[in-house]
């Protein structure tokens, strides 16, 4: 793909204008709670393009998140979580991008708002139970979310549901979830790219239009980590969050309502 090619817009006016809104709000989310651009990208963008055309490209874009977030949180993170969860990650992380490069779209429209809809009631009801932060639980916990990251690239959220429940620290649940999200997004886009597509013309699910993705909607996430890192300073995090999750349940419901619909018609 050429330099013009990549300074094509990939989506209609105002179709475009729409998404990077969406980008643009997950970025503030991205920069504010150290999760959650994924699950609001998908569940935004789902609803106008296909999810398989954009996934490659939101795995791009974490990784860009990540690596503008990580200076200075090392020495908070959770090693023994992290290197459990990287391994569950690594193992199902490949699972999850299969049934992403195969299915349907019509159902995976249904199971990514299924999913998101889980994890944001979940979140939103304030789950209490307690994690015993065994290696098996560690393990299990790396599996699930590698799983739910591979096909619908949501697996912040799955495993910050879980390791809300295990009762850390602030400091070292962020800096965990943004290492383990560079770790999982940098497995994922090369699983992407070795994965073959029955719905890329490239014959996998990272072709020449990722990057073009990539580009178009990296400066809006930016924008958006930028103001999230910086603004909200009179606004308790749990309000926040509560906000977030409400936009996060209402668009995943209506990600479900038409995959239903779909799947009935």
């Amino acid at each position: 793909m050429t330099a013009a090619e990549l300074l094509v817009p990939p989506l209609a006016p105002v179709t475009l204008v729409y998404s990077l809104c969406v980008v643009f709000a997950a970025g503030i989310v991205r920069g504010f709670a150290g999760f959650g651009f994924s699950a609001i990208t998908v569940a935004g963008m789902s609803l106008v393009v296909s999810p398989a055309l954009v996934v490659p490209a939101i795995f791009m874009l974490e990784i860009l998140a990540s690596l503008s977030q990580l200076r200075g949180i090392a020495r908070d993170v959770d090693m023994p979580w992290l290197s459990w969860l990287m391994l569950g990650n690594l193992i199902c992380i490949p699972i999850g991008v299969a049934l992403l490069a195969w299915l349907p779209e019509t159902p995976l429209r249904l199971l990514i708002g299924a999913l998101l809809m889980a994890a944001a009631l979940l979140l939103r009801g304030g789950a209490h139970v307690t994690l015993v932060p065994t290696r098996g639980v560690r393990l299990a916990a790396g599996l699930a979310s590698g799983f739910i990251n591979g096909v619908a690239a949501i697996g912040g959220i799955a495993i910050a549901v879980l390791l809300s429940t295990a009762k850390m620290a602030p400091a070292a649940l962020r800096a965990t979830l943004i290492a383990l999200l560079l770790f999982s997004d940098v497995v994922s886009l090369i699983c992407a790219a070795l994965m073959p597509s029955s719905t890329h013309a490239s014959g996998n699910l990272l072709g020449p239009d990722t990057l073009k993705w990539a580009l178009w909607l990296a400066p809006a996430m930016l924008a958006g980590i930028w103001y999230g890192q910086r603004s909200f300073k009179g606004v308790s995090p749990e309000q926040f969050r509560r906000h977030v999750l409400n936009l996060l349940i209402a668009l995943a419901l209506v990600s479900v309502v038409r995959s239903v619909v779909g799947l009935i018609g």
